[in-house]
């Protein structure tokens, strides 16, 4: 989305102004009605909003870093990126009922309707070849299921995510933490000129901000804020991505883990997430039979077994079956089974395709009707 230059300006002075986090320039958004107001607005009109001081308000009030922005959205012109604000249509819907949820957003590529239907995976920098397998396989897998494959952009497990989701020709999102001009780490320079092509590089931090230590985990919050659940594959004791399954449970997102040897060092933080209730993960069908609810209907044009006309979506014959034995009335599993011929070792796979196609609905004990 294109904005007039001094929006922009108003907008990245909110976010430059020291001492002004998202929570506080949303206050002054929702007090004022526009950042150029809040930068317009009287010392004491601004200390009468709820929780912003002297202190902040002399932040606003005294804002002299004009020429800074002027070389921001020069720097962010020459670099062909794009900003999202929090204002915008076009800003990640999941992010936005959180407090500290960003106000600007720099982007390279495109942001889809389709990436809310998102799953991160993260791990392990120092990843054993176990946890590259796992990565790839679940990047891959979920990638051909229309997942869009969100994740940090690190070493290991990150990049062995972002990778597996592009082989499988699928999108993939990778949060930086950093500026959107910095292909850190560098080994990842062609995978950080490939993903915008299929994806979206994305960021909080302004042009030439480096990888500082502290900034990766303040981005771990995007990476589950956009997704609706977060796979750990490989993560030691103390690691940063418990710090992003953390923000997973604080954001009421699902969290999984891949179970990893008990004498891994690298398997010691996804086995204690699995001992306080993450969801185990061996296979594909773990993630997408939780996310179910949430999937159902992803594939916007599925069709009507129920006499409605709709645009028609490829499904398979076993899933042809299945639905020429169903209707109003809830049939379960082993009758399902029986009537259609579908073996008992495919029929929940075929039956979890139906419900994320929005064809059928599941019930209570495990029982099953068109939608």
């Amino acid at each position: 989305m294109q904005h007039p230059q001094d929006e922009l300006k108003y907008w990245l002075a909110l976010l430059f102004a020291k001492d002004i986090g998202p929570a506080t320039a949303k206050r002054l958004l929702a007090a004022f009605g526009s950042p150029e107001a809040v930068f317009r607005a009287s010392h004491r009109d601004i200390t009468s909003v709820d929780g912003i001081g002297e202190s902040r308000a002399r932040q606003i009030t005294g804002f002299r870093s004009w020429e800074r922005i002027d070389r921001e959205l020069a720097a962010i012109q020459t670099l062909r990126a794009d900003i999202i604000l929090y204002s915008d249509a076009d800003y990640p819907e999941s992010l936005r009922p959180y407090d500290d949820a960003p106000l600007v957003l720099y982007k390279k590529g495109t942001l889809e309707e389709s990436d809310r239907y998102a799953v991160a995976i993260v791990g392990s920098r120092r990843m054993t070849e176990y946890g590259r397998k796992a990565a790839d396989l679940m990047a891959r897998g979920l990638a051909e299921k229309g997942i869009t494959v969100i994740s940090g952009f690190a070493r290991g497990i990150d990049t062995t995510a972002h990778r597996g989701a592009l082989a499988a020709g699928g999108r993939t999102i990778a949060v930086l933490g950093c500026g959107i001009d910095r292909p850190y780490p560098s080994e990842n320079r062609s995978l950080f000129s490939d993903i915008p092509a299929s994806g979206c590089l994305i960021t909080e931090f302004p042009v030439g901000t480096p990888p500082v230590k502290e900034n990766f985990p303040r981005r771990n919050r995007i990476i589950s804020g956009m997704a609706l659940g977060v796979l750990i594959v490989e993560a030691a004791e103390g690691s940063g991505s418990l710090i992003t399954a953390d923000y997973a449970l604080d954001q009421n997102k699902e969290v999984f883990a891949i179970p990893g040897p008990i004498s891994s060092a690298n398997a010691k933080g996804t086995n204690q997430l699995i001992q306080k209730g993450a969801k185990l993960v061996g296979r594909i069908e773990d993630i997408l039979e939780e996310l179910a609810p949430k999937l159902r209907g992803m594939l916007r044009n599925a069709p009507s077994f129920s006499g409605a006309s709709r645009p028609e979506l490829e499904i398979t014959p076993e899933e042809g079956a299945i639905c020429t034995v169903l209707g109003d009335d809830p049939k379960q599993v082993d009758l399902i089974a029986r009537e259609t011929g579908v073996p008992p070792s495919r029929l929940s796979a075929v039956l979890l395709s139906l419900e994320i196609k929005g064809v059928i609905r599941q019930h209570d004990g495990k029982r099953f009707t068109l939608v």
